[in-house]
């Protein structure tokens, strides 16, 4: 099945506004943040909202295992200097994570700001030993581009990460398309993608994965997304992940960016579902 969604808005409605949003693209799964993901502003989570949404989902039938949650961008756990507040926000997120009842969210790993890549990945290891010690939600190390000091552009940065993770129970990766580009794999062969992330880390670690094209060349090291088929990666390179039947148990999750501030997804989803490319796709957004 056909697990495929976005990211959606976590607004007055909460997590029930969400769903809603999701239900309006024709998605089966969806991805939020609890709050701005650039500050540390977050509202009161409304239990009745939390419930309405598990009925409404269960009417549906998306599954609430293939929901997600994205960390925000402020929390750095490689860069010592930032590391007690990551520490003290990654745990309200995860806290907030249990009161919802997500047990998946997403996260970069972190930029090392100079300090060296090594250091910033003992200090990620440390820092979710941390955080990992009493929870069930798991953390997914998001695959990165690699611009500036970012860690986790390479698998082996991954594996250092996780092979030094106590509680492995609690812990995998998402994968992002442009990431992936933008770092150098090359997304057409993407089998060979995954033989390499089995070898070196193992293929049940991979929890989820972002579906975005990419306005960069290869190995550009940019991290701009673009819509689908628009971009590099083309829409038959795509289709072919989206498709996969190894990860085909794994929810795909839509981040292109909006169309003249309008979201693209409903027509994406549609285009992904049909497995055909629209070139109009963009006039029918604004129109």
């Amino acid at each position: 099945m056909l697990i495929i969604g976005s990211h959606v808005s976590f607004s007055k409605e909460q997590l029930l506004g969400c769903v809603k949003e999701a239900l309006g693209y024709g998605a089966n799964t969806f991805m939020f943040y609890t709050g701005a993901p650039q500050n540390t502003m977050r509202s009161i989570i409304n239990d009745n909202f939390t419930l309405e949404a598990m009925f409404l989902m269960k009417e549906n039938n998306i599954d609430y295992n293939n929901v997600v949650v994205h960390a925000p961008y402020i929390i750095n756990l490689a860069n010592i200097k930032n590391t007690d507040f990551s520490i003290s926000f990654l745990t309200q997120e995860i806290n907030r994570c249990e009161q919802l009842g997500i047990n998946k969210l997403i996260l970069h790993p972190g930029s090392h700001v100079g300090i060296g890549i090594e250091q910033g990945i003992q200090n990620i290891i440390d820092c979710l030993n941390i955080v990992l010690k009493n929870t069930n939600v798991k953390i997914l190390l998001e695959t990165m581009a690699g611009k500036g000091t970012e860690i986790g552009s390479s698998f082996e940065e991954i594996k250092l990460i996780i092979d030094g993770v106590l509680n492995k129970q609690n812990i995998g990766i998402c994968l992002d398309t442009c990431h992936l580009n933008d770092a150098g794999y090359d997304i057409s062969n993407f089998d060979k993608i995954l033989d390499e992330i089995d070898d070196k880390i193992g293929l049940s670690y991979v929890n989820c994965i972002h579906i975005n094209d990419s306005k960069n060349e290869q190995a550009a090291h940019k991290d701009r997304h673009d819509n689908i088929g628009f971009g590099t990666l083309g829409f038959n390179n795509i289709i072919n992940i989206i498709y996969n039947q190894r990860i085909s148990h794994i929810p795909k999750i839509l981040e292109t960016p909006y169309v003249e501030e309008k979201p693209p997804y409903k027509y994406e989803i549609l285009m992904i579902k049909n497995k055909k490319f629209d070139q109009d796709l963009k006039n029918k957004i604004v129109n």
